[in-house]
């Protein structure tokens, strides 16, 4: 986690020296019983939270402009994470819709292993992964369109932005780095892109209603994008009356079984009881 910040920061440093502080070390502590690192970075006095907005923009804005991939792809050279949870940033790709989708997909699994199981939900994810991003994505990088890779912060809220007290500009920390999409789509896009974050901090915050939050925003994208393919869906308690029905005979057979081999087992213990008696009777006579 430590490495990959200081990576990170160090990353945009190197595009904008006065958008970030400078990282001059990370490690970790030798005499600690839980293991426990450190990272250790230029001291900025923290004013305005968050900083003006149209400054702000507009050096984010530069920022995205400036930055390179030294790849030519989409991704990043290390593992960075959002909070403790480590994001699938480690790999380089030439499609952003290929990258988003594994990322995605990565984000999605994290939540499937952390919380109980939700068929519906699960249903959502794949038409997300499977027709969704594909729908969105893929005409960014087609028909001749291209988009360029830049650095993305990732984590941009009112917490990680801030007024320099010294010089009096805006700057950003604890960033979740990766050269990304740096297109700023509205609508169905950006609940596209929302669903990362919201679904790894459902995995982070427990009792917070962000997964309910991602179950709704999966059913407004696949209900404008595969409308029949959501409409498909039918729960175990919404079958059709002749799935119900066929339900219904397979339970009360299954019923009748049972009752029948209980009563075969209870005959079966009378029957043993019947011959304990009888052999005890034998004993006394003898």
């Amino acid at each position: 986690m430590s490495e990959g910040q200081f990576e990170a920061d160090k990353a945009i440093h190197a595009v904008s020296s006065s958008f970030c502080p400078k990282p001059y070390a990370w490690g970790q502590y030798q005499d600690s019983e839980i293991p426990t690192y450190f990272l250790l970075a230029e001291f900025r006095e923290i004013g305005q939270q968050p900083p003006d907005a149209i400054r702000f923009t507009s050096q984010l804005a530069d920022f995205h402009k400036k930055s390179v991939s030294p790849t030519g792809k989409f991704g990043f050279h290390i593992t960075t994470c959002h909070g403790k949870a480590a994001q699938l940033t480690d790999l380089w790709d030439d499609s952003w819709e290929s990258l988003y989708q594994k990322q995605l997909a990565h984000t999605f699994e994290a939540d499937k292993q952390k919380h109980s199981d939700w068929p519906e939900f699960e249903f959502r994810k794949k038409l997300v992964l499977e027709k969704c991003i594909p729908r969105l994505l893929r005409p960014l990088q087609n028909q001749g369109r291209n988009i360029k890779p830049c650095l993305v912060h990732g984590n941009i809220w009112d917490q990680n932005t801030a007024t320099d007290m010294e010089t009096g500009e805006p700057f950003i920390f604890d960033g979740t780095l990766a050269n990304d999409n740096g297109e700023d789509d509205w609508d169905l896009r950006n609940l596209l892109y929302s669903l990362r974050f919201n679904t790894c901090a459902a995995t982070l915050i427990p009792g917070s209603n962000y997964r309910e939050h991602v179950f709704e925003d999966c059913g407004e994208l696949c209900s404008r994008i595969c409308p029949d393919d959501l409409a498909a869906f039918k729960p175990a308690s919404h079958k059709d009356g002749s799935d119900s029905a066929e339900g219904e005979m397979e339970e009360e057979e299954q019923k009748e079984e049972e009752e029948e081999e209980e009563e075969e087992e209870e005959e079966e213990e009378e029957e043993e009881k019947e011959n304990e008696q009888q052999f005890r009777s034998g004993e006394d006579s003898d």
